[in-house]
C-alpha cells in the first residue's frame, strides 16, 4: 500500500518526461535534427562478455547466499540446543550462551551486509565486470552519433532515456542567466 504514491509519482514523472521529450523533439524537429535510438537490452544480450559476467555474478551470489544460509542454520542449531539446556543451566551460563547466539547472529548480518549491501562485495563485483562493458557501449553510441550527426540518441530498453546529446543543444547557461535576471542575481 505504501508504494502506491511512489508508483504514482514515478508514473507521473515518466509521463512528464515523455511529454517534455516530445515537446523538445518537436521544437528541434523544426531544425531537422537527426535522432536515433538503441535497445541496450538487445545489445547486452548479444555481448558474450556481458553474458559471462552475468553468470559469474550469479554464481558468486548463490555461493554467498548458501554461505549465509549455512550460518543461519548453525544459529538455529545453537538456539535449539540452548532451549534444550536452558532449564538446567545456571543463570550466568544461560546469559553467556544467549550472548554467543546474539553475537553469532550479528556476525552473520554483518557478513550479509558485506556481501549484499549497497556498497557490498556483489555491488563491487558487478561494477568491476559490468561497468567496462557499459562504457564500451556508451563510447560506441557517442562515436556513431557524432559520425552520423545525431542530435539525440535514446535507449528504448530503459524507457525514454537519453543516451547521447550533442552539447551544442545545451542551454543550461541560458537558463541560469534567465533565472538570474528574474531573481535579480546574475549566474556565472
Amino acid at each position: 500500500m505504501e508504494d502506491q504514491p511512489m508508483k504514482k509519482y514515478f508514473s507521473s514523472a515518466r509521463v512528464f518526461f515523455v511529454v517534455f521529450s516530445l515537446v523538445m523533439l518537436c521544437s528541434f524537429g523544426a531544425s531537422a535534427q537527426k535522432m536515433g535510438y538503441v535497445d541496450t537490452d538487445y545489445i547486452l544480450k548479444n555481448i558474450p562478455e556481458y553474458q559471462d559476467a552475468q553468470i559469474e555474478i550469479e554464481d558468486l551470489s548463490k555461493q554467498w547466499q548458501e554461505e549465509i544460509e549455512l550460518k543461519y542454520a548453525d544459529v538455529d542449531k545453537m538456539y535449539k540446543a540452548y532451549q534444550a539446556d536452558a532449564v538446567l543451566l545456571p543463570e550466568d551460563l544461560r546469559q553467556k550462551r544467549e550472548q554467543e547466539i546474539v553475537n553469532f547472529e550479528r556476525e552473520i548480518k554483518e557478513l550479509q551486509k558485506k556481501r549484499f549491501g549497497n556498497e557490498g562485495d556483489l555491488f563491487k563485483k558487478r561494477q568491476e565486470l559490468i561497468k567496462p562493458i557499459q562504457e564500451k557501449i556508451f563510447n560506441a553510441i557517442e562515436e556513431i552519433a557524432t559520425k552520423k550527426n545525431y542530435a539525440f540518441v535514446f535507449d528504448k530498453a530503459s524507457g525514454p532515456v537519453i543516451m547521447y546529446v550533442d552539447s551544442k543543444f545545451d542551454i543550461s547557461d541560458e537558463v541560469l542567466d534567465q533565472i538570474g535576471s528574474i531573481m535579480g542575481v546574475r549566474g556565472n
